[in-house]
């Protein structure tokens, strides 16, 4: 099987001792990437559950070529200790808690080369604790504990209990390690020399607003931090009051005032505080620069925002096109990496902050308005490319490759320039591509604006030179006149395509070229319009050969003539609307979902217009086979207690539509907003195992889950090693 899909962004990512590699934590692995190419080079692979952090170990700069160490933590429970190199797992320690954030104060004077045994070597971890009630308001969740990373065990108590588990932010010396826990932060002071637990100090700073992020400075005691409005505090001098126990004594009872320690709040241990304000939300990244003269921030808006630290002026720097959640530094004082909120890694060239490469992930879900609550695929897929097309946040659709597991493309749909923190105004409401994915159509709405401006757009495209490149060939205003349009197909070896409308409408679009005196027009244009008793029309599909054209009115399929504009039969009376109509490859058999109160499966024969099986089944998608007369139909369990959420599993049932027994079964993860498709196995890998005895290639099944993770398989193999998605 094949994997792919994963979410670049769920961690921060960290750069390798020579800064020629980029470590990303992506679902249960570590992937490596060049920095100089942006590819995969290999993948860190024992951890079973989500990799929250990753530790590269310092080494002598003559040993960077050759040494390559790393820590890694995971919400498995363990620590892992990796040779990435080879790559190899090294050693692995049982923490009992999953670890969702990991910092190892002191690694840099530590280093994997040094002859010095690594007895001063301690892992900061912050763990959740399962075994509190998660539904109990006031639990303490989240934990702080340390673990000697050299005998494998953990030291002294609990640094901090939380409501919920915090990421642990530490200065670059190593020093100073810290959490934001509401309101406040707790920053503490780690020993440089022997370590003792007790001799760890704590420090506390307050705020009237929650913080979302904090930083610490390279080299002075100055500490700033993010909240929830887009404010951001920094503290000068922090902790001074606390570095000795003398000095503890002698500030015991002395509280704060505005003339000497200027914006600081209560007993709180610093110099100064000041507060500037320029996001207009939550701030979500904060960072120095190396050198400590500027301080950096970022958050919904895609702008950085660079403040000169000594008088608070600010410049910006362009948008990236989506939310920023980390920055990383790299040993490379030229090199640094930002990581934006679309599924995307840009390294960045300091200090000019331009982008000299990108590593882009399948663009993760995202909301936007459904006006009528239906639900509806978010993919759409070239079965001769292998590739996946999905609506994007900033008014795209990006082509990935599923077994290549890389974007491809993206094709700008809407001219609109994106604000990430505006709400969505316009948005790409459906999208449908030709079986040999040389036509593509788009549908956008754009919502009206104190009622005025309200327009939905028809769009055309025609793929170019290259896969994944469309050019855009026909713009149709107000398709069905301002009625929503409820599905998009085309028709398979022709110029033709329909589309359906709740306004009780189709149209069957076509392809046309005139040639006049001086120049070649060419275009879609609508052919002929149909209706079915003025019930509205749900969905629509054609037949393999093009020959019938099925559109759903509601709990109808009405069947007709592609060409000729007539009807030629109407079957099914469903409990609820039908939302999706499939043929089943080349037989007489068509599959049908229905949704609301009384979901519905059902498959119906065209010979004798009349059911064959059906299923009370809640489903979120079904494919069928080109060739062969079996589907796959993905399943919601219902659930007890309310609707279905996104992290609810399903079923995917694998039928022969004459048998309404399945042939096949599969329990799947995260199947709201899933997807199915069946796709021709890709001849140009070695993967000769998905192949018939006769060389005609068997259809493999891809399973698109609510995180756009996938799965590529074989449905008629019980068991299929997997495909490593490391370069060949």
């Amino acid at each position: 099987m094949i994997t792919g899909g994963n979410n670049f962004v769920s961690s921060a990512p960290v750069f390798s001792n020579d800064a020629k590699k980029l470590l990303v934590c992506t679902g249960n692995t570590v992937s490596i990437f060049s920095t100089d190419t942006g590819m995969l080079v290999t993948e860190l692979e024992g951890h079973t559950d989500l990799v929250t952090s990753v530790v590269v170990v310092p080494v002598a700069a003559n040993a960077r070529k050759f040494m390559c160490y790393c820590w890694t933590s995971s919400r498995d429970s363990t620590i892992c200790y990796w040779d990435f190199a080879a790559p190899e797992l090294v050693k692995k320690i049982k923490v009992q808690l999953p670890i969702v954030s990991m910092v190892i104060p002191h690694i840099s004077s530590l280093s994997a080369d040094s002859s010095e045994k690594l007895s001063n070597l301690y892992a900061f971890v912050s763990v959740e604790d399962i075994n509190k009630p998660a539904d109990q308001r006031k639990a303490l969740r989240g934990q702080i504990q340390i673990y000697n990373l050299t005998n494998s065990r953990r030291v002294g108590g609990l640094l901090a209990e939380t409501r919920r588990p915090e990421l642990i932010s530490m200065s670059s010396s190593g020093e100073f390690i810290g959490i934001k826990n509401k309101q406040k932060i707790y920053t503490w002071r780690i020993p440089t020399k022997e370590f003792k637990y007790d001799d760890i100090r704590r420090i506390k700073l307050h705020h009237t607003k929650k913080f979302n992020t904090l930083a610490f400075h390279p080299s002075e005691r100055i500490i700033a931090g993010g909240d929830v409005t887009g404010r951001i505090l920094i503290w000068r001098g922090f902790g001074k009051r606390n570095l000795s126990e003398t000095s503890r004594k002698l500030s015991a009872g002395r509280t704060n005032n505005e003339e000497g320690n200027p914006g600081v709040r209560g007993n709180d241990d610093a110099d100064s505080c000041s507060t500037w304000h320029w996001h207009p939300e939550a701030v979500h990244i904060l960072f120095f620069s190396s050198d400590g003269a500027y301080l950096y921030s970022g958050g919904k808006e895609g702008v950085l925002v660079v403040w000169q630290l000594d008088t608070g002026k600010k410049r910006f720097k362009p948008r990236l096109g989506s939310p920023l959640l980390y920055y990383t530094h790299s040993p490379d004082p030229s090199l640094s990496c930002i990581s934006c909120a679309d599924n995307s890694i840009h390294l960045i060239k300091m200090p000019s902050m331009a982008i000299v490469k990108s590593i882009g992930g399948i663009k993760l879900p995202f909301s936007f308005p459904d006006m009528h609550k239906r639900p509806s695929s978010d993919f759409a897929f070239d079965y001769s490319s292998g590739l996946v097309a999905l609506r994007t946040s900033d008014h795209c659709i990006q082509f990935f490759s599923l077994f290549e597991n890389f974007e491809v493309s993206q094709v700008q749909v809407c001219e609109r320039n994106f604000q990430p923190v505006d709400d969505p105004m316009v948005f790409v409401a459906l999208m449908s591509l030709s079986g040999d994915g040389s036509m593509m159509s788009t549908v956008e709405v754009r919502l009206p604006e104190e009622g005025l401006g309200d327009l939905i757009t028809l769009k055309f495209w025609a793929r170019g030179s290259r896969v994944g490149e469309y050019n855009l060939v026909t713009v149709i205003y107000e398709p069905h006149s301002y009625a929503e349009v409820s599905a998009l197909a085309f028709r398979s070896g022709y110029r033709m395509a329909v589309s359906t409308s709740l306004g009780g409408e189709f149209k069957v679009w076509l392809y046309y070229s005139d040639k006049q005196k001086d120049h070649q027009k060419s275009g879609w244009r609508c052919q002929s319009v149909g209706s079915y008793k003025k019930m509205p029309m749900t969905a629509a599909a054609f037949s393999a050969d093009g020959s019938v054209l099925a559109v759903a009115a509601e709990t109808v399929v009405t069947l007709w003539d592609p060409d000729k504009n007539a009807l030629v039969a109407v079957i099914g009376d469903t409990f609820t609307p039908i939302t999706t109509i499939s043929f089943a490859g080349k037989s007489d058999y068509i599959v049908t979902l229905s949704q609301g109160s009384n979901p519905q499966l059902a498959v119906w024969d065209l010979s004798n217009l009349s059911i064959v099986w059906s299923y009370k089944l809640r489903a979120e998608a079904v494919a069928c086979t080109e060739d062969l007369s079996q589907f796959a139909v993905l399943v919601l369990p219902e659930v007890p207690n309310g609707p279905a959420t996104g992290d609810q599993n399903g079923i995917i049932l694998l039928f022969d539509v004459k048998k309404p027994v399945p042939l096949a079964t599969w329990m799947v993860k995260k199947a709201k907003k899933g997807s199915l498709a069946f796709m021709p196995p890709d001849t140009s890998r070695q993967h000769t195992d998905v192949e018939d005895a006769d060389g005609s290639g068997i259809p493999l099944l891809v399973y698109i889950n609510g995180d756009h993770e996938y799965i590529i398989f074989d449905p008629h193999k019980g068991q299929i090693p997997e495909i490593s998605r490391n370069s060949h």
